[in-house]
């Protein structure tokens, strides 16, 4: 599949050069386009000129998107259940449960709030965190920020504990 981008060329000519010979004059005017972020899509699904933009995310509004959608609850379906109860230390990409899987319905963030309730006043090592809780590192430290950012939560360099008015 050919699939070819162009945002907006200084001249006329510079259309055929990143579209393809004729575009230009098949009404394909890239350096027509007025306004930053806006481009035009050549494939053998898009034949006609359309308009198209596209916006900068920056890695602050993703992380603020990140953090107020790892907050809802989710419930994973059967298969997905199942798989996580049958993976062995030897499968790729292994990951501890946290210590009380089987005897409790509790997500690992009710998991990580109770364990920072109940850490000493000099905080928890991540490592311990992932490990009670079953967390990677990147959702762990997404979550322990969403924690922070409420006042639940903060670091007791380099741990992090529960707020004492949170407990």
């Amino acid at each position: 599949m050919e699939l070819r981008i162009c945002f907006r060329v200084r001249e006329p000519r510079d259309v055929d050069l990143v579209l393809g010979q004729g575009m230009l004059t098949a009404g394909w005017n890239a350096h027509k386009l007025n306004a930053p972020g806006k481009f035009l899509v050549s494939a053998p699904e898009h034949d006609i000129p359309r308009r198209a933009r596209a916006y900068l995310v920056t890695d602050e509004m993703v992380a603020v998107t990140a953090a107020r959608h790892s907050l809802i609850p989710r419930e994973l379906d059967e298969i997905s259940r199942n798989a996580m109860v049958n993976v062995s230390p030897q499968s790729p990409g292994f990951q501890p449960k946290y210590e009380n899987a089987g005897n409790s319905p509790e997500s690992p963030e009710d998991i990580l709030w109770r364990a920072l309730c109940a850490a000493p006043e000099e905080g928890l090592e991540i490592g311990d965190l992932m490990r009670i809780t079953g967390m990677s590192r990147s959702p762990l430290y997404r979550y322990l920020q969403s924690l922070a950012g409420e006042g639940r939560a903060y670091q007791v360099r380099p741990r992090p504990v529960a707020c004492p008015e949170s407990r």
